[in-house]
């Protein structure tokens, strides 16, 4: 059953199972706002948790924006979540109203048992560092890209990989994934990106997973952000969707010029795709529900679909005939 809130919107989302629960994080928006358009500037952190990834207990909210004039003042957006030392450690991304929403940093809440969540007084603790990151510059982009941070461990550190710009090149070709690294969650050193351009204006809510003995990057990216250059050569025409590539090693280097589409299509019907492991260690992908045929935001969490893996490590998604808008990864 598909995860649909009555008074909200739901869109990007991130999981992390403990024992036999899948606690699922989720940015969310009121449905009452009428406009998709707004939800960017209204956002929360929602919470909801299930056994099977299909039927979903909402508990509450995890994150709300900061009080007047602190650095998440507008809006919580997308983050990832990891255990460490008895406890829940997560990084989101968060706007404030002083700058209009159009600078976005990374900040941490920590959690004893995953319901209540408090803020680091220290935050933010990761800003884009100007020696590799394009700062705002609206003659390039239409805001700063430093969100959606996705956490693992690799090689005895903890690592985040952040949805982020170079600071030159075509402005449509500048998107890459960014780097930072830390030894104990709390204190961040922002290192060189983990890619190079590879046709994407950016590339949001990166994912990791292993599958066997390597490992897959996923990020999405909308048709409209798809670089001119990247036309006719992976892709025959840009789509909008979930895009996939498989690399060696937990940290790269990673070729976003030959990522492939995993799930994706026209009119944009998922988007924001993680792979997830069910209880029973089988890969599933789950996505948010984007667009209808009709061109309304739809915004609620997809069913869980299965996953194969080709060539012990190449994913695609089998889904039902009547939703396979989608090309196969390459």
């Amino acid at each position: 059953m598909t995860l649909r809130l009555k008074q909200n919107w739901l869109w990007d989302f991130w999981h992390v199972w403990h024992g036999e629960d899948c606690h699922l994080f989720y940015v969310q928006a009121p449905r009452s706002l009428g406009s998709e358009a707004l939800r960017h500037h209204n956002a929360t952190i929602g919470h909801a948790i299930s056994r099977d990834l299909r039927n979903w207990t909402v508990v509450n909210d995890a994150l709300h924006p900061g009080s007047h004039g602190e650095w998440d003042d507008l809006a919580t957006w997308t983050g990832s979540v990891i255990g460490h030392d008895g406890r829940w450690f997560m990084l989101y991304s968060g706007i404030n109203r002083s700058e209009g929403g159009l600078v976005e940093r990374i900040g941490l809440a920590t959690s004893a048992d995953l319901f209540v969540w408090q803020k680091e007084p220290a935050n933010p603790i990761l800003e884009a560092d100007p020696r590799w990151y394009e700062l705002l510059d609206l003659r390039s982009w239409y805001e700063q890209a430093w969100r959606d941070p996705w956490l693992f461990q690799a090689d005895g550190s903890f690592h985040a990989l952040i949805t982020a710009r170079i600071r030159s090149g075509a402005p449509d070709n500048r998107g890459v994934i960014g780097h930072a690294r830390s030894s104990n969650l709390r204190e961040w050193e922002v290192l060189p990106p983990l890619s190079a351009p590879g046709g994407f204006g950016h590339l949001e809510v990166p994912q990791l997973a292993q599958a066997g003995d390597r490992f897959v990057l996923l990020f999405s990216c909308a048709s409209r952000h798809i670089a001119k250059s990247r036309g006719g050569s992976v892709e025959q025409h840009p789509q909008t969707g979930t895009y996939c590539l498989v690399a060696d090693h937990a940290l790269g280097p990673y070729d976003v010029a030959r990522s492939g589409l995993l799930v994706g299509d026209d009119i944009g019907s998922f988007y924001g795709g993680k792979l997830i492991e069910d209880r029973h260690a089988r890969l599933r992908f789950m996505a948010f529900s984007s667009y209808s045929p009709e061109g309304h935001f739809v915004g609620e969490l997809s069913d869980p679909f299965p996953v194969e893996l080709e060539d012990g490590s190449q994913p695609r998604v089998e889904m039902p005939s009547d939703l396979r808008r989608t090309r196969p990864f390459r």
